[in-house]
């Protein structure tokens, strides 16, 4: 039966302890020192020290780093510093394995053990190999010391990695009723050579206890804060889960202000309620140790808790706030504080703010008071402190009213109210920092003086309007036949329109109209005047009506060549810049085309005597003139 137990348990691999480990019963890092190589272990392993760079096979030594060997400027090694956390001092057990046999590299005999109790047994190992090769597999084993197995267990190959992938590689296992002592021993699975190198620290030998849910006040924690001055209990609870333990027995243990655990004898159950009484700045902290009944005063055979810190703290330093605030009505009131965890500001009108520095926009004279800022530390401890703020009223700034304005004329603006003043926008201003400047914008234009009475200030406003120029527009030019009359199409825009009147009035039929109708017996030019009702200026335009004279067309020539009528002459045709004529025959052939009529039609086409008929004309004078038409009689 031991034969295949053994069996059985040399398959295992490595196991956690899932519980509370206890105080070392044995932790073993290979010291520290101020030198670069600590001393040999000939007791604890088999294979031969080295302290002259790095070992060869079936070698170890005792350093704090790898760094400056020749295999790691080779690049075969890894540049790896010992496990032990924040000690740069500490040494490592850096080993080369054996080429020959797989020998023991550690050995210790672990006394004073406890019957039915779980330890763990554990190190810390990382494979120093910068490039692949064999792959360190240890065994873990834990005998009696007659030699007979309780335990063993394989990390299996460990891989390369980094220079700081370091892994704890541990078991479990339990005692029973006869052991007492134990032999713990590491050993190489495997042979040297093209790799198997590592390095080994921080093996421990720990009690493997339950599970330990710690709470306070019925929260599962094992921290709590409070304030300096207070007075409070803690009812502190550390529930193992059961079934590692057959009858647990409980002690209680206070840190000492050295930082050693003292046992609290009074205190044996998994329950204690802490009272505080004007409560000291410090860190109280406490745990309870666990152990099968009749081991519970053996530091080798019980677990404890994870610590339980009771924080006493100090209140907030006393938060600066601002010095006492004066500010103007309107204005901003910016309050501030000293860094804390928390704020709140209470204002004099009952509101509230939990910001640092609280800004209140547009103030009004009804916040003016005492503003008390509390302010709170990570642990919830509060300190107060307070400002005042006083509020000044702004000045009344009033501006006198101005008339309207014509264009290009100035008015002066005069602001009351303050000793210091500025206008803007400066546009069209004399000055910009008097309380009288003049004013000639060109356009409508709102003008805002910002004035201080040396302590506040406020403002006001006012609108210098500029009456639009008048535009006055007689309409396009016309054209008409003497004897006909037209309408004048005159407009007018602009601000503050007077009297509207045409001149010359000769043969208007109402001078008085924009619109009025002429006939010219002559071509006239007319001027459309345009006065302002408010005494700006006037303004004029002009139309050119241009008369032509009407044209006598005859209705009918005798082109036969005696003299008489042989051409058809149009009188007064001649008058005309340019004019056009067509005659076409009844079935619209074109029979005659001039532009302009030097050389009057003498009745042929193509120089060929058109037959006697009807003919038909269209006469064009001028553009803006109606074209002419009518029939002729061309006699034979």
């Amino acid at each position: 039966m031991l034969f295949l137990l053994i069996l059985t348990i040399g398959n295992a691999k490595s196991q956690t302890c899932a519980g509370s480990i206890g105080d070392p019963v044995r932790k073993y890092d290979f010291g520290r020192g101020t030198i670069d190589r600590g001393p040999a272990i000939p007791d604890k392993t088999n294979y031969e020290y080295d302290d002259v760079d790095f070992p060869d096979d079936g070698q170890y030594t005792i350093v704090k780093t790898t760094a400056g060997m020749s295999q790691v400027s080779q690049r075969n090694w890894l540049e790896v510093n010992n496990h032990t956390p924040n000690d740069p001092d500490g040494y490592m057990m850096l080993i080369n394995a054996d080429q020959h046999q797989a020998g023991i590299f550690y050995q210790a005999t672990i006394p004073d053990l406890c019957p039915g109790t779980t330890y763990d047994f554990g190190a810390w190992i990382i494979n120093v190999m910068a490039r692949q090769g064999i792959r360190p597999n240890l065994k873990f084993i834990i005998e009696t010391t007659s030699g007979v197995l309780i335990k063993q267990f394989d990390t299996d190959p460990i891989p390369e990695g980094s220079s700081t992938d370091w892994k704890r590689y541990s078991t479990t296992f339990k005692t029973d009723a006869s052991v007492t002592e134990v032999v713990v021993k590491i050993m190489n699975n495997g042979l040297g050579g093209g790799g198997n190198d590592f390095a080994l620290d921080d093996i421990t030998f720990s009690v493997c206890g339950p599970v330990i849910i710690p709470s306070i006040d019925g929260v599962i924690t094992p921290n709590k804060s409070l304030c300096i001055g207070e007075t409070k209990n803690f009812d502190l609870s550390a529930e193992p889960t059961p079934g590692v333990y057959t009858n647990p027995q409980y002690l209680w243990q206070e840190m000492d202000a050295s930082g050693v655990w003292q046992d609290m004898p009074t205190q044996t159950t998994n329950k204690y309620t802490k009272p505080f009484v004007n409560a000291q700045v410090g860190s109280y902290k406490y745990r309870l140790l666990v152990a099968e009944n009749g081991n519970i005063n053996s530091p080798n055979c019980r677990a404890n808790s994870p610590t339980f810190e009771l924080n006493v703290s100090p209140p907030p330093a006393i938060p600066i706030a601002n010095d006492p605030i004066t500010v103007c009505v309107g204005d901003p009131i910016q309050l501030s504080v000293s860094n804390a965890s928390s704020y709140k500001w209470t204002f004099p009108d009952g509101s509230s703010s939990n910001q640092q520095s609280p800004i209140i926009n547009n103030a009004t004279a009804n916040m003016a008071g005492t503003y008390t800022v509390t302010v709170t530390n990570g642990a919830g401890c509060e300190a107060s402190t307070s400002t005042t703020v006083t509020l000044l009223p702004e000045p009344i700034v009033t501006i006198d009213l101005v008339a309207p304005i014509c264009k290009g004329s100035s008015v002066k603006l005069n602001a009351n109210g303050g000793s210091t003043y500025r206008w803007v926008p400066a546009t069209g201003l004399s000055a910009t920092n008097i309380p009288d400047p003049m004013a000639n914008p060109a356009r409508t234009t709102t003008y805002t003086v910002y004035a201080s009475n040396g302590l506040c200030g406020s403002s006001a406003q006012i609108t210098v309007e500029v009456y639009k120029d008048l535009i006055a527009a007689a309409g396009p030019d016309l054209k008409i036949l003497k004897g006909n009359k037209t309408v004048i199409n005159g407009s007018v825009s602009g601000d503050n329109v007077g009297q509207v009147f045409w001149t010359p009035t000769d043969y208007l039929d109402d001078p008085f109209k924009l619109t009025p109708t002429a006939k010219p017996p002559v071509s006239t030019t007319y001027t459309l005047n345009v006065l302002s009702s408010t005494g700006c200026t006037s303004i004029t335009s002009d139309v050119f009506i241009e008369v032509y004279e009407k044209l006598i067309v005859p209705n009918s020539f005798s082109p036969n060549g005696d003299g008489i009528n042989d051409i058809w002459n149009i009188i007064a045709i001649d008058t005309y810049a340019n004019p056009s004529v067509k005659i076409m025959n009844r079935y619209g052939q074109m029979m005659f085309q001039s532009d302009g009529y030097a050389k009057p039609w003498d009745g042929k086409h193509r120089n060929e005597d058109v037959p006697a008929g009807v003919y038909y004309y269209m006469i064009y004078l001028e553009p803006g003139l109606k074209p002419l038409s009518g029939s002729l009689m061309v006699i034979r």
